[in-house]
């Protein structure tokens, strides 16, 4: 092979190399050239696209402009209003920091600048081709502001250009970007056309009416209607944000929106928090809906670690990690039956189906009913469910005493009208009403102050026999159990220094795990309640997770599958009769119960018809 000298690249090569690690598409062009706007302090943004954004891009704002003697400079590498001194490196407040966006799009395009500052008396204008300035900066008319127009990306790289996909492909990259954006920054006006026809337009949002439309506008009415808003604070970290329902849930991750500082993210470690959080209450194959925006210090949080500006690095990952998990699982947890969420009405023969299309290709778990934490969704699996449980038979008295074994409650012995002179409050409703008849053995019919309940007995029983075991286990000192013969496990050096460094994971749920030389691990107790647990292959996975996130839960997600079997066996079937104070004593203690709108594997444990509702389907009062 010849050898070939070692030279200096010329600045047009170099500006094309930047640009490929910056400018993958035309929308992330348009991100960089938002950003800078954002940046600037622009309240109003208006951007034009024509063709997908491969003709032309075009973005002007209200900001605070260019100064004349800045715009050769603003397109020159490495030149930057956002950073000063070496320190604020560490302390990044704005959303564009790197000082190649601009110069890295004029080398692949015909780029044009015009801006006024407010002190000028005229704004000015500079093009650029190729990354080749073709004149000085020169007078123009223009509000305060700056308006930057591209056209003919990639013209100069035909190859580059060959990668781009068709129209509509490119301009969905767009829009996504731009609703991205929208919902980092409420008190901003964005409106977005595209080949003339405006596709997006969201006004400023000022106030919480305000802010409620543009979640509605970006995310669907749906979730809207069926999430939570929340806000939390912990020493220097701030998480706030919209929830969505464990019953809302969809097919595929399109609604998960994750924003530090303003920036918009993702992040294994969050994605695996949010995960966690939601353990245990969503159907299978579901991923749950969000908009969440954490605020952190400056310097806890490392955003210059990606080109593209999607990656951030936190100085204390467990701790994000942990502070998420604990936040959104509270969040959740806390969820009661009539709880103040917005509700979702059913309306006539919709309940023949609960997936719905929300015109973004992926389906939604719609719940259906006056209530907030319930559903109507037709899950096939229920079904299933139900054909499972016909085979189990056990006479009245066996079921109650299992039932009074698992949870037992004063009240399985009261009658209907003691129970309601025992409720807080004498006369009130309380949110699941109260039973009025079993139906087939399996549902609960239940009369609330809207409406009617219905309830599928086992999901119920289940849930609440899962978290009460889940609190016992948190609170008694953990059963421990030697090995006669401990366990040996090979691996690697990387994982033995992992598993010394993080012996606490094991210790705290009573694991007792010995480095033994360089490569080899030796486990010599282990909790009682994961005996028949292969332990090896937990323990690889649990310093696997360490290894790639810094925290696992492999442990506990392990012990609470374990329970949740266990409460699955222990809850009553089908076709065996409850007694209304029994029926009572299960809507109570749904109640009162932890995540109580699911079983543990995320099916839906109750529904609600409002009057309104049933008057609809009656066609009363048409």
């Amino acid at each position: 092979m010849e050898r070939r000298r070692i030279t200096r690249l010329d600045d047009r090569l170099i500006n094309q190399i930047a640009a490929g690690e910056v400018i993958e598409r035309p929308a992330s062009l348009l991100k960089e050239l938002l950003e800078n706007s954002l940046d600037a302090s622009a309240n109003s943004i208006d951007i034009q696209v024509e063709r997908g954004g491969m003709k032309r891009i075009e973005v002007s704002d209200n900001g605070i402009g260019i100064e004349k003697d800045e715009l050769e400079l603003a397109l020159s590498r490495h030149a930057t209003s956002k950073l000063n001194r070496f320190e604020d490196l560490y302390q990044i407040n704005s959303l564009g920091f790197r000082g190649e966006a601009l110069p890295s799009i004029a080398a692949v395009s015909k780029l044009q600048i015009v801006s006024k500052t407010p002190e000028a008396s005229s704004a000015f204008k500079i093009q650029c081709h190729g990354g080749q300035i073709l004149d000085q900066p020169a007078p123009c008319a223009r509000e305060m502001g700056t308006t930057i127009e591209v056209t003919d990306l990639f013209y100069n790289t035909p190859a580059r250009r060959k990668f781009l996909r068709a129209e509509t492909t490119e301009y969905k990259h767009i829009d996504q970007n731009i609703r991205k954006l929208a919902l980092s920054r409420f008190e901003v006006g964005f409106r977005l056309s595209h080949n003339d026809k405006v596709s997006v337009n969201c006004p400023p949002a000022l106030d919480e009416t305000g802010k409620i439309s543009r979640i509605s506008m970006i995310c669907g009415r749906e979730f809207a209607q069926n999430s939570v808003y929340f806000s939390t604070e912990q020493t220097d970290i701030q998480l706030q944000g919209w929830l969505g329902l464990p019953t809302f849930s969809r097919s595929q991750r399109d609604l998960q929106y994750f924003y530090v500082n303003g920036r918009a993210i993702k992040d294994p470690l969050i994605a695996h928090a949010v995960k966690r959080a939601y353990a245990d209450v969503l159907y299978s194959g579901r991923h749950p809906a969000f908009v969440l925006y954490m605020n952190i210090a400056p310097e806890a949080v490392d955003v210059n670690v990606h080109p593209a500006k999607t990656e951030v690095r936190f100085k204390d990952t467990r701790q994000i990690h942990d502070f998420i998990y604990r936040t959104l699982h509270k969040v959740i947890a806390d969820l009661r039956p009539g709880d103040n969420v917005p509700p979702a009405r059913a309306q006539l023969g919709s309940y023949a189906s609960g997936v719905l299309n929300n015109g973004s290709g992926a389906d939604v778990i719609k719940p259906q009913s006056s209530l907030a934490y319930s559903s109507l969704a037709n899950y096939k699996a229920q079904a299933d469910r139900s054909a499972k449980q016909a085979g189990f038979r056990f006479d009245a008295a066996e079921q109650l005493r299992g039932y009074q074994a698992l949870h037992p409650r004063e009240s399985l012995t009261k009658t209907p009208a003691e129970t309601i002179d025992q409720e807080p409050g004498s006369g009130e409703i309380p949110p699941l009403g109260f039973a009025l008849a079993q139906l087939k053995g399996v549902y609960i019919l239940s009369e609330s102050a809207e409406g009617l309940i219905l309830v599928d007995m086992h999901a119920a029983h289940e849930r609440i026999g899962y978290e009460h075991m889940k609190q016992v286990f948190a609170a008694e000192t953990v059963e421990q159990q030697p090995l006669l013969v401990p366990v040996r496990i090979e691996l690697s050096v990387q994982s033995i220094q992992v598993a010394i460094e993080n012996m606490s994971v094991f210790n705290d749920v009573g694991l007792e795990v010995e480095a033994l030389g360089e490569t080899e691990l030796v486990v010599r107790q282990i909790p009682v309640v994961l005996n028949k647990v292969d332990i090896p292959s937990l323990i690889k996975d649990v310093l696997s997770d360490l290894a790639e996130l810094g925290v696992s839960d492999r442990i506990e997600q392990t012990i609470h599958e374990i329970f949740a079997s266990r409460a699955c066996f222990g809850a009553v079937r089908a076709n065996r009769r409850l007694s209304l104070p029994e029926m009572n004593a299960l809507l109570r203690d749904m109640e009162s119960v932890e995540r109580s709108g699911q079983c543990n594997h995320g099916r839906p444990t109750w529904v609600a018809v409002s009057m309104e509702d049933l008057d609809k389907w009656f066609l009363r009062g048409q």
